[in-house]
């Protein structure tokens, strides 16, 4: 993952990160997981993906089609 940018998230976001961690590879995360997490934490699925843009991981494989599919990932 590549170092913390500075685009809002906070320190409580820190926990996020951690759970994200297992399910990222090379800075991708596949929108299942994202929104997988997202209710296992009870967190708003905007808050993963404020947690991924400051952290420079993109979402992929959307379930609604509104990010590319540059790669399928293995879960």
């Amino acid at each position: 993952m590549t170092g913390p940018q500075t685009n809002g998230a906070g320190p409580a976001d820190a926990g996020i990160l951690e759970a994200l961690k297992p399910h990222i590879q090379e800075d991708l995360l596949p929108c299942r997981a994202a929104l997988a997490l997202a209710a296992e934490l009870g967190v708003s699925p905007a808050r993963i993906g404020k947690v991924c843009n400051a952290h420079g991981i993109r979402i992929v494989d959307c379930q609604l089609g509104c990010f590319g599919r540059a790669r399928k990932l293995r879960d």
